[in-house]
């Protein structure tokens, strides 16, 4: 019966596709939209009310697919909406075969058969892992970044998945949050670049091809923000912080056609994020006209009777509606309660249309009502995973590192080095350089530090020195650190006194960064510190390789370490992408995406602060004003900072204004070294009078280029209206004359500086 009314349903809505494009002559584009519009309108006016509410309604994997149907409980019920097509998507089921168990149950079981969505969390790769997307972020590599995406898009449509909970466009200006791991640091204009090229990285050119997956912009909006870097914890910000940090980099994915977008579990304004009509009706799906569906996170609609904002499970499905959030995941709220509610006259029946064609015109966009079983082809999985694409994993690995300290040349390292230690329980590790967010893979299976080194240099003795953590590591309980056991020091010592070079691989376990992992002390964890001093007071030639996933705050070993690499955890490839930094292979050229704070206490420290009124002392035993006592208010390593194993200069500044219009600004950038490299000329501005107090620096351009030793490039930004304007307190995006300050350099604290007026 089922099978019969769908194909004549499919076949009513190909007859009027061919009626209108023969009416009208639309470009191809134009046609496919308007053709899949139709169909959805079709499609709508079929469906029942309780079917309707049935595609807004999202579950967890809840029994294993390929034995018997659950025969109670929880999984029973949600195995009996599969059935009757009230279930809309699926989280956490991957495999072809998994995949098409399920999809087979809504196709061939439920009255209309609509397919379908399979999610889950693709955040660097699937099987294959590129680095976290903080690492990546700190390439400044567009091109890169969208390949690394590419390749995990093609991994997890091989397995089944058709949609991915990423990017995360979250700007966040505090490492004490766990989850700055998942962002792209603390830059808007950076992090909108970098969210732009994830997106076109999943999604591809066609969200029809095989090898597409829908992407989802997260979350929506300030959880980046939360006060004291603690997780699911409040966000209180202003309009202007709001407009101009927090919500471009989600602009600019849904210009970019993003097909999804999250929700937070924050409130803002003391409302919820999943019941925030102002977020996602009034600036996501109106102002900016985004035509895609709204999903919430984990239960955050439960969640909003835990907010003291719904006074139980049905007032929080009514609030979430309305506000504009069109498919609930695993709070049960909308399909327990939705068609009630509307049946009351509490949701209008017009919004539940709306939300369903958000979710099907997806559906269509994705061609799964061509072929529900299009991410199912068994063959091409085991092709996929069996043959993983660890080229771009490798290239991206090696350009996320970032060179922090280079004194006295110890890198790159000689092939031939005798004599070296090296320490560290994470140099031997296979596990934690994977990094969190890791669903797909495999648990050890990255390259180790060792493994790596190996390939170049075996002259050396190995220590670990200290376990990291104590008992078991997962992704699913908190971490017990080795606070104590200093009993393996003594191999370390030993080692390093008879060595000429020591390489110590220290940092964070790859579950001690991520969601839950807030931390209130940011330095080397454990008695790794104890260990680092106590390896440097018997031989003072370390490299310090950093393993974490966050910034840390390392004062003394900025002080004392004379060479320190930063490298984040890099995924499958680590070791080898490390060794080939080490030994000269491949010239560092990563860059922070996120400042580096001297201390914890810092938190939360950016480059694109306001100036304060008392900015400065105004004589040298001033003491009022803006500053600590005890420490600096300057970072311990900037935003945009990294060094090379080659040298840049730059030179000749010229800002032409002859075009008011488009500013042209121009640099000579020089390689004054021995080596080839890359470097990121990177331009910044400043505003010096506005009707809205203007940031002490904003990054407004980019550009990563090779250079030949003794070569040169002249390298040229053009700042239109959309580099120079910004958003007032109203939300409304202003471009006002006056004089701006320009520098161009290497990092946000070092470059020529320049000026011009805006007519």
């Amino acid at each position: 019966m089922k099978n019969s009314f769908f194909i004549s349903v499919r076949g009513m809505l190909s007859v009027t596709f061919v009626c209108i494009t023969v009416s009208f002559s639309f470009s191809q584009q134009k046609s496919a939209v308007d053709s899949i519009d139709i169909k959805v309108e079709a499609l709508l006016q079929k469906m029942t009310l309780e079917e309707k509410v049935g595609q807004m309604n999202q579950y967890n994997g809840f029994w294993n697919v390929t034995g018997p149907a659950p025969k109670g409980g929880d999984a029973k019920l949600k195995y009996e909406h599969l059935k009757k097509g009230l279930v809309g998507s699926v989280l956490n089921v991957e495999g072809t075969t998994n995949v098409r168990k399920l999809q087979e149950i809504v196709v061939n079981q439920s009255r209309l058969g609509i397919p379908l969505l399979f999610g889950l969390d693709v955040i660097h790769g699937h099987k294959t892992l590129s680095p976290i997307p903080l690492g990546e972020s700190a390439s400044w590599d567009l091109d890169a970044i969208e390949q690394s995406a590419r390749a995990a898009a093609t991994e997890a449509s091989a397995v089944g998945i058709c949609w991915t909970f990423a990017p995360m466009v979250d700007i966040s200006r505090d490492a004490r949050w766990g989850r700055v791991m998942e962002g792209a640091g603390e830059d808007p204009y950076l992090g909108s670049k970098i969210g732009i090229a994830r997106v076109h990285g999943f999604q591809g050119n066609n969200l029809a091809a095989p090898t597409s997956i829908i992407a989802c912009a997260k979350h929506f909006a300030g959880y980046g923000f939360v006060e004291a870097g603690r997780e699911y914890n409040t966000v209180d910000v202003g309009t202007s912080t709001l407009y101009n940090i927090i919500l471009p980099p989600f602009k600019a994915v849904v210009d970019n056609h993003v097909r999804t977008v999250m929700n937070a579990f924050n409130v803002l304004n003391g409302v919820p994020s999943t019941g925030n009509k102002f977020l996602q009706r009034d600036i996501l799906k109106n102002k900016w006209g985004f035509d895609g569906f709204v999903i919430s996170d984990w239960a955050s609609g439960a969640e909003m009777v835990e907010h003291g904002f719904a006074k139980d499970l049905k007032q929080a499905a009514e609030i979430a509606a309305n506000a504009g959030s069109d498919m609930d995941m695993q709070s049960y709220a909308y399909v327990t309660y939705l068609k009630q509610l509307v049946e009351e006259g509490k949701v209008d029946i017009k919004l539940v249309d709306d939300a369903v064609r958000r979710v099907l015109r997806v559906k269509f966009e994705l061609g799964l009502f061509d072929n529900p079983y299009k991410y199912c082809d068994t063959k091409r999985e085991q092709e996929t995973i069996n043959h993983p694409d660890t080229k771009t994993a490798l290239d991206i690995a090696r350009k996320s590192i970032v060179l922090l300290k280079n004194e006295s040349s110890l890198l790159p390292l000689p092939k031939n080095q005798k004599n070296i230690a090296i320490i560290g329980s994470l140099a031997n590790d296979k596990n934690s350089p994977l990094g969190s967010w890791r669903i797909g893979s495999d648990d050890s299976s990255a390259v180790s530090f060792l493994e790596g080194f190996n390939k170049y240099n075996t002259n050396y003795k190995y220590a670990k020195g200290a376990d990291l953590t104590v008992g078991k590591t997962t992704f699913i309980r908190e971490l017990q650190m080795n606070e104590t056991d200093t009993s393996e020091f003594a191999q370390a010592i030993q080692f390093a006194k008879q060595s000429d070079v020591v390489i110590m691989v220290l940092g964070e376990h790859s579950f001690q960064s991520g969601e839950g992992r807030s931390r209130t002390k940011i330095g080397l964890p454990g008695v790794q510190q104890q260990l680092l001093e106590a390896v440097y007071r018997v031989n003072k030639n370390i490299i310090l390789v950093l393993m974490n996933g966050r910034p840390l705050a390392i004062p003394w070993a900025a002080e004392h370490i004379p060479t320190i690499l930063e490298t984040w955890q890099l995924g499958t490839e680590t070791g080898d992408a490390i060794a080939q930094v080490l030994f000269g292979t491949y010239n560092p050229s990563g860059k922070l995406p996120m400042t580096f704070p001297r201390s914890v206490g810092q938190c939360p420290i950016y480059y694109n602060h306001y100036n304060t009124g008392r900015p400065r002392p105004k004589s040298k035993d001033e003491v009022f004003f803006s500053h600590y006592t005890d420490e600096s208010v300057n970072p311990l390593y900037p935003f945009g900072y990294g060094l090379s194993y080659t040298t840049f200069q730059y030179s000749n500044l010229i800002i032409d204004t002859t075009d008011n219009k488009n500013i042209k600004v121009r640099v000579t950038v020089t390689n004054t070294g021995t080596r080839v490299g890359e470097e990121v000329a990177q331009l910044y501005i400043h505003q010096r009078v506005a009707s809205v107090v203007r940031p002490v620096k904003e990054l407004k351009g980019f550009e990563k280029f090779s250079l030949q030793p003794k070569a040169s490039k002249v390298v040229t930004f053009t700042l239109t209206d959309k580099e120079l304007g910004f958003y007032n307190n109203d939300g409304n995006y202003v471009v006002e004359p006056g004089d701006f300050e320009v520098m161009v350099g290497t990092n946000s604290q070092e470059g020529l500086v320049g000026s011009f007026t805006k007519r």
